[in-house]
């Protein structure tokens, strides 16, 4: 049903990081791929080091996203792609002063760089931190936290590199790897049961998921056949009693809460049992981490 973490940090989306970087330097640049500031002041046989630095505490996130940029910036300007030091890899916690790379080569190129670098490593570090103290709200309880679709359009694959970054797991990529049941599926379906039914005929082989509201829609998502089941809004003496209803059927149930979930809560709705608690906050209100360039030297 998710994708669940693996040891250690893997699975960067370099093609669709690609992608997003080019895009941003269209936008940075122009179709003329121009810096006029950079270009005019800067010789474009000088070589400096700078240094990617954070300006406050976090996660980072996105470390991969350096090199691809230098070299299509360096590509789109006629130069070299300088060299990348890394430092801090992602998934690494920050404080204050930290150096996370270190960049060696045509000052040109380094410069033209630094916006889109910075750019998309403070989102995504925003995102692994933001993540990160969901996960260490959960510490010591079996269940996961849970990222959602409310991420920024062309970001979503990064965004959903970054909730891993910070400890979380991901939940379904889009509407095509995992079904979801929702409301207005299940009125114009006519109930759960046509619903679920319509969906397991016409794609037998992907997850459904059934949202439910009360312990007897949760009954009847399980009677229809589904097996991962996500509470919403429920509170915790609500959501407690679909678990023992749902922990007490013959086959084994993924439950999954959402809904009005805070940091100061998690804890009490992972004690009554749930797999998973899915979170939209992780990527749509995850403030940014400041990470700043500096030449050195």
């Amino acid at each position: 049903m998710t994708d669940r973490p693996a040891d250690g940090l893997s699975g960067f989306p370099e093609a669709q990081a690609r992608e997003l970087v080019r895009v941003a330097l269209l936008e940075d640049l122009g179709p003329d791929g121009l810096d006029v500031t950079t270009l005019a002041t800067i010789p474009a046989d000088q070589e400096r080091v700078a240094e990617i630095v954070a300006r406050g505490p976090g996660v980072v996130a996105g470390v991969p996203v350096i090199g691809l940029v230098l070299e299509a910036v360096a590509a789109t300007i006629g130069g070299v792609a300088p060299s990348v030091e890394v430092v801090a890899d992602d998934g690494s916690r920050l404080v204050r002063g930290d150096v996370i790379a270190r960049v060696s080569g045509q000052t040109r190129v380094i410069l033209v760089a630094e916006r889109t670098i910075l750019n998309i490593m403070s989102r995504l570090s925003g995102v692994a931190t933001h993540t990160r103290r969901w996960a260490d709200a959960l510490d010591g309880t079996s269940t996961m936290v849970l990222d959602t679709r409310k991420t920024t359009p062309g970001m979503r694959w990064l965004e959903k590199y970054a909730v891993r970054a910070g400890g979380g797991t991901n939940k379904r990529m889009g509407l095509y790897d995992v079904a979801m049941i929702k409301d207005n599926h299940k009125l114009a379906a006519g109930s759960v049961a046509a619903a679920y039914g319509l969906v397991h005929a016409r794609f037998p082989d992907v997850a459904i998921q059934v949202e439910v509201t009360t312990p007897a829609e949760a009954q009847e998502a399980y009677d229809a056949g589904a097996r991962f089941i996500m509470c919403d809004n429920m509170d915790v003496a609500t959501l407690a009693e679909t678990v023992a209803l749902l922990r007490a059927a013959d086959e084994p149930v993924e439950i999954e809460a959402t809904g009005g979930l805070t940091l100061e809560v998690v804890a009490d709705y992972a004690m009554t049992g749930v797999d998973f608690v899915s979170v939209g906050g992780l990527t749509h209100s995850s403030p940014i981490v400041d990470i700043a360039l500096d030449l050195v030297g």
